[in-house]
């Protein structure tokens, strides 16, 4: 009997702002995801769980938040005895694999917890030759660790590279592992050598397997793109004219009201001193001050690099039309977390709960199950990743997953699965340990014994350009939305013992 379950194929991106999708912004190009957007659905409001990959990654394999799954930060791993869809999926007899990037674990191990995504084994390559275990609930992974030439270029890229030719890939890559110095805006790569190239050429031969053995797969093409450095091979850095992108800015006073860290961004030498605790590098705790002409060449660089991705995002998505798996698989594009490029002031990432660091792109394909062409606002977060997908083949979800199915809502059977979305953020233990609340209308950030936090009404201000934490008149929707958070909070406990007895 013909197996009629579908095939869950999840492609992502690396720290992608939402808007950089062509089909709602036309200064981009990204004409496959464009074209998987008029075939499915567009969700207009989703959220990241952490505005930083490992603790987003380990929730969107896990189905829990980062304060329960245990990879709170970067520099922490997720713990192998965690639990992750891959190990259901593998039991309900599918295959499952993961080709780009995990970062499920640090650059830097210890005796105590051991990582393989680390220095010195990250750089063996006899060892990825040989490496066949299964990692994380993949039965078979091809991974790398780099953002462009990151001197991290090693593990199976680094022997893709190899065996297509290009012997001398260290050219190419940053000392002390490369033999160049950092480059700016175009990358001597050829294109031919690239990591999309890779993903997307291991991608499809793994669609091959699959699909030349009727076998159901599990399967996420990780892209590492766009974030920065913002470098892209040619002609992909000069696609973009700088003088004509919209170049977001810093609206005079916003910061008025806001925390004091995000005051201190707008400064030349500023002090964050009394956030650092650990001893490590603290993501968005510097001067955000930059030159608006080299910022539009970034940006312009910045949609370069998604316009390429897309271009192979394109050959994975016709390989599936080629071997006649569409119709029966559902495809799911998204990214990480988001990305500032001058908005607010800000670059990159850090803990700033603005819509362009948490809300992500969110795309769902499932031919005859998700209306083609279909724009919704229904809240959505990658920590409920797992038990949607599971509910569409049809496998119990394990009791310790605390997202909820959204299969229902994605096929627009329901209005909607979730009435608030939770943000964590914990990059240091006690000075940045931020909580964000999102509903259909408001937003509330709080911070852990901290009289300061952020209120702002997402309707009336989109643009989260005033603060309403300390106004007078909005001191009783502070209190509800606190009380909301904190019912939030209890709600996503998990219960993965069932109650089997009175007594």
């Amino acid at each position: 009997m013909t197996d009629t379950r579908p095939n869950i194929l999840l492609i992502t991106s690396d720290q992608q702002h939402w808007n950089t999708l062509g089909c709602i912004n036309p200064e981009i190009r990204t004409p496959n995801l464009d074209e998987l957007a008029s075939q499915g659905a567009l969700f207009t409001r989703a959220y990241c769980p952490n505005p930083t990959c490992t603790p987003t990654r380990a929730s969107m394999i896990t189905g829990k938040y980062p304060s329960q799954h245990g990879a709170w930060s970067l520099g922490t791993k997720l713990p192998e005895s965690e639990h992750t869809v891959g190990e259901d999926f593998a039991a309900a007899g599918y295959r499952t694999a993961l080709v780009g990037k995990a970062h499920f674990q640090p650059l830097q191990g210890t005796d105590e917890f051991p990582s393989l995504e680390a220095y010195p084994i990250l750089q063996d390559l006899d060892f990825w030759r040989e490496f066949k275990d299964p990692f994380y609930g993949f039965e078979h992974v091809e991974l790398a660790r780099n953002h462009t030439d990151e001197a991290h270029v090693g593990q199976h890229y680094a022997l893709w590279m190899e065996e297509k030719g290009l012997k001398n890939w260290r050219d190419y890559y940053r000392k002390p592992t490369g033999n160049v110095e950092r480059q700016r805006h175009r990358w001597a790569i050829p294109e031919a050598y690239h990591y999309d190239a890779w993903i997307a050429e291991r991608t499809n031969a793994l669609l091959d397997r699959y699909a030349k053995g009727d076998e159901r797969f599990f399967l996420w093409a990780s892209f590492f793109d766009p974030h920065p450095s913002y470098l892209v091979p040619e002609p992909w850095d000069t696609l973009y004219d700088p003088e004509k992108l919209t170049v977001p800015s810093v609206v005079e006073g916003e910061h008025a009201d806001n925390p004091p860290h995000f005051k201190l961004t707008q400064q030349r030498k500023p002090d964050f001193s009394p956030w650092r605790e650990s001893g490590f590098g603290l993501h968005g705790f510097s001067s955000h001050l930059h030159d608006r002409k080299a910022l539009a060449k970034d940006i312009a660089v910045y949609y370069g690099m998604i316009t390429l991705m897309d271009k192979y995002i394109g050959t994975i998505l016709d390989k599936l039309d080629a071997l006649g798996l569409a119709e029966n698989t559902v495809v799911v594009f998204t990214t990480d977390h988001g990305h500032f490029y001058g908005h607010h002031g800000l670059t990159a990432k850090g803990a700033f709960h603005y819509e362009d660091m948490i809300k992500i792109p969110f795309l769902v394909r499932y031919p005859g199950r998700v209306p083609a062409g279909r724009r919704s606002a229904a809240l959505q977060t990658l920590v409920d990743l797992p038990q949607t997908f599971l509910s569409f083949a049809g496998i119990p979800a394990p009791r310790a997953m605390t997202g909820v199915d959204q299969s229902q809502v994605w096929c627009g059977g329901q209005d909607r699965a979730r009435d608030h979305i939770i943000v964590e953020n914990r990059h240091e233990p006690t000075t940045i340990h931020v909580k964000t609340y999102v509903d259909e209308r408001y937003k509330l950030t709080v911070y852990f014994k901290q009289e300061y936090g952020e209120l702002f009404d997402l309707r009336e201000d989109p643009g989260e350009i005033r603060n309403l934490w300390n106004s007078e008149s909005h001191q009783a929707l502070k209190n509800e939305l606190t009380m909301k958070l904190l019912f939030a909070e209890m709600g996503k406990e998990p219960l993965w013992m069932p109650r089997i007895s009175g007594a």
